[in-house]
């Protein structure tokens, strides 16, 4: 017990050595987490999983510097991680519980015009809708667009006639 002690350190009176050392070991349980939570979490960035990462962040950073005892932290940590693959499974399974959690992709352009209502409750202008149509599509001619989609992540994609 003084070995651990002595290698991670207690409370919030924490030096060098025992604040790496606690980081090394809560870089282990990410890793792990990662796994568990899937993919997804660091790959479709809806606002679903951009709340993992902070949650995650911030709650693991208790645990390396001390302000909460570790055990806790884990726990609290691995409960994150399954509550968002629990809603990530009812988002993939259910189209009304997707649509609550994570809303519904927006037209923003269509038939030759902006959709300034749709762009205002995405909270975009045409600048920002042009440069999402000069990374998807690859011009910014647009004539040659057929629509232009605020995604569910907040993306801006279009589809070329």
């Amino acid at each position: 017990m003084e070995t651990l002690k002595l290698f991670f350190g207690e409370g919030k009176d924490l030096n060098a050595l025992q604040m790496s050392d606690r980081g090394v070991v809560m870089f282990l349980i990410a890793l792990l987490l990662i796994r568990i939570s899937g993919r997804r979490s660091f790959g479709v960035r809806t606002p679903l999983d951009n709340i993992i990462t902070i949650s995650l962040g911030a709650v693991m950073s208790r645990a390396i510097v001390g302000a909460s005892d570790f055990v806790p932290v884990v726990v609290c940590c691995f409960v994150i991680v399954l509550l968002h693959r629990l809603f990530g499974w009812l988002i993939a399974h259910s189209k009304a519980f997707g649509r609550f959690i994570e809303g519904d992709k927006m037209v923003l352009f269509e038939k030759g015009h902006f959709n300034h209502e749709h762009m205002e409750d995405a909270l975009v202008c045409e600048e920002d809708i042009m440069q999402g149509v000069r990374k998807s599509a690859m011009t910014e001619e647009m004539d040659q667009i057929d629509k232009v989609y605020m995604e569910r992540n907040g993306e801006i994609s279009s589809i070329k006639k």
